[in-house]
């Protein structure tokens, strides 16, 4: 019995365990089932939308002009600073005066002379005259004495000569009294230019401007052109931007058909608005300057960059969508029966709703109602299966009640 113990004890422990596994519960047989993606979507519809470029500009004033002396002289005084605005007409620097006078005295007195020498030759001339004919008569009767074998040659010749010399002196005055007209005109462009320049003497405004550079102080010795100082019209700002080449030709057609293109402005913190004027007449490798004017009093300084928005053409068929609904760069997914659909879709521009930057497509498979997914998901592809999350605001709107619940 003891030596068949121990075969018992393993015989009913193993009957027991084939018992044990024969009665064991057998649990369903497992079915692989397809993983579904949680999304986000949104509901399109194409309109007409009006993209948006964003350039890089600097200030200019086509119309800045400079004002500098007329002639050499002692700068007296100037009344304004850099920066400064000024009205039409003010005083902005004044010449002296001492400069200008004698240069104006001499021209009045080179006319008034040229006057009374065209009186005196006028007088001359008949005396003159009248000597000639005195100088013919002698002349005259010299020939009859001598014809008569009364008289010599040599007063015949002295007589000719003495005519000669009337005829010459008659011609010489007849010439000084036909170029008196043009000695007259000469000298009186001259006393104008000598008035100009005195009138110049006081340099105003000749519109609404700011000072843009002051270049020369009180009692600085300036030399005929030399710059006082530059200024240019209040409302005669620009903006130049360089458009790129692809763009050139839709702004340039927009503004051939009488569209007005506006641009947002900014600048330290300020917002002005600007409208497209023209296009530069030539181009380089990074595109087409693009002037802008802008709209009022801006108070711009002249030379400093600014970044504007520009609006583009509107273009009709497009849609809005967020940049995460890309995939590719090219090709959105909509929502068809619960699984994903690729569409090729064509990226006409960007532009920016309620301070959330957007990107406009245009897609002949995208109709109104379409439902496309704006959830980034690297593996998405044709046929994933996928299921719609609730509504849930946006993360630019939970930053927003995030912020207002703070100031609260």
């Amino acid at each position: 019995m003891r030596k068949l113990l121990p075969l018992v004890i393993l015989a009913l422990g193993v009957g027991g365990f084939l018992v044990l596994k024969a009665t064991h519960p057998r649990p369903a047989p497992a079915v692989p089932q397809e993983r579904v993606w949680r999304i986000d979507t949104m509901t399109v519809s194409p309109g007409l939308y009006s993209p948006q470029l964003r350039l890089f500009g600097r200030v200019e004033a086509p119309d800045r002009i400079r004002a500098a002396a007329p002639v050499a002289g002692r700068l007296l005084e100037v009344k304004v600073r850099d920066g400064e605005l000024a009205a039409k007409g003010a005083l902005l620097a004044r010449l002296d005066p001492a400069d200008l006078e004698p240069r104006l005295a001499q021209a009045r007195a080179e006319l008034e002379r040229e006057r009374l020498k065209l009186s005196h030759d006028t007088q001359a001339i008949e005396q003159e005259r009248a000597l000639l004919a005195l100088a013919r008569a002698a002349l005259g009767r010299a020939d009859k004495v001598q014809s008569q074998k009364l008289g010599t040659a040599t007063e015949v010749d002295q007589a000719r000569e003495q005519a000669a010399r009337a005829q010459l002196a008659v011609t010489l005055r007849e010439q000084a009294l036909a170029e008196h007209p043009a000695r007259l005109a000469a000298l009186g462009a001259k006393l104008q230019e000598a008035e100009r320049d005195a009138g110049r003497a006081e340099i105003r405004a000749p519109f609404a401007a700011r000072i843009g550079r002051v270049e020369a102080g009180a009692g600085d010795q300036l030399q005929a052109n030399q710059t006082i100082l530059t200024l240019f019209p209040v409302d005669g700002l620009y903006l130049r931007a360089k458009v790129p080449g692809d763009r050139g030709e839709e702004l340039r057609a927009a503004l051939a058909a009488g569209q007005r293109l506006s641009a947002q402005v900014n600048h330290a913190g300020r917002t002005f608005t600007a409208t497209l004027e023209r296009l530069a007449g030539e181009a380089d490798a990074r595109g087409v300057d693009a002037l802008l004017k802008v709209d009022g009093d801006a108070n711009l300084p002249v030379g400093a960059f600014v970044d504007l928005v520009l609006q583009r053409p509107a273009m009709p068929d497009t849609i809005a969508l967020p940049f995460a609904a890309l995939n590719g760069g090219d090709r959105v997914f909509v929502l068809n029966e619960g699984r994903l659909k690729g569409i090729e879709i064509e990226r006409v521009g960007e532009l920016t709703q309620d301070g959330v930057s957007e990107v406009l497509v245009r897609a002949p498979g995208l109709t109104a109602g379409s439902r496309v997914m704006i959830t980034h998901l690297p593996n998405a592809v044709d046929g994933l299966k996928v299921q719609e999350v609730p509504q849930r605001k946006t993360a630019a709107a939970q930053d927003s009640a995030a912020g207002t619940e703070k100031v609260r």
